[in-house]
């Protein structure tokens, strides 16, 4: 299914004539893919902070201690608690007891989990295939070149992680 995104901007006579400025551009295209991205992943029952731990998981071989979570998702234990436990009411992830130390926890994640998760990553290529389908594969290529560079290479799960793991509100 094809959506239509409203507010794409065009290029007007003043950008060609202007200094251009990637700000305004970035940010537009930011608000489509978060929020269209919102839409997608709860469409499948998740929010992006359910997809960085589900990825982390995935990343960690599938298994991963409670503890090590919170330092990768950058987030308080509490916080972490909270969020495991919709993963696990969703039957997504699985925590038992360590058994090297019983005192610590383990999260595993599920067939379930795995399945939702390669669900959640169609999804959301899908909608970055919409938002930049004017640009061909090498042009794609260098836009996320460039966006690596000029982010200092923090876009992959560690950057999403701390712009979304403990935010409520906005993840």
């Amino acid at each position: 299914m094809r959506t239509h995104y409203p507010g794409r901007i065009a290029p007007s006579a003043s950008t060609t004539t202007a200094r251009a400025s990637a700000g305004p551009l970035l940010d537009h295209l930011g608000r489509l893919v978060r929020s269209g991205g919102e839409s997608a992943l709860a469409r499948l029952g998740l929010r992006p902070r359910h997809l960085v731990a589900l990825t982390i998981l995935r990343d960690h071989g599938g298994e991963i201690r409670q503890q090590r979570m919170a330092a990768a998702l950058q987030i308080d234990g509490t916080n972490l608690v909270g969020l495991l436990n919709h993963l696990e009411a969703a039957g997504l992830v699985e925590r038992r007891r360590s058994p090297e130390d019983r005192r610590r926890h383990v999260v595993e994640l599920t067939g379930a989990g795995r399945r939702r998760l390669a669900q959640a990553e169609d999804a959301l290529a899908a909608l970055e295939d919409e938002l930049l389908g004017a640009l061909d594969d090498g042009e794609r290529e260098t836009l996320y070149r460039l966006l690596r560079k000029a982010t200092g290479g923090q876009a992959g799960c560690a950057g999403q992680a701390a712009a979304c793991a403990g935010d409520d509100a906005g993840c």
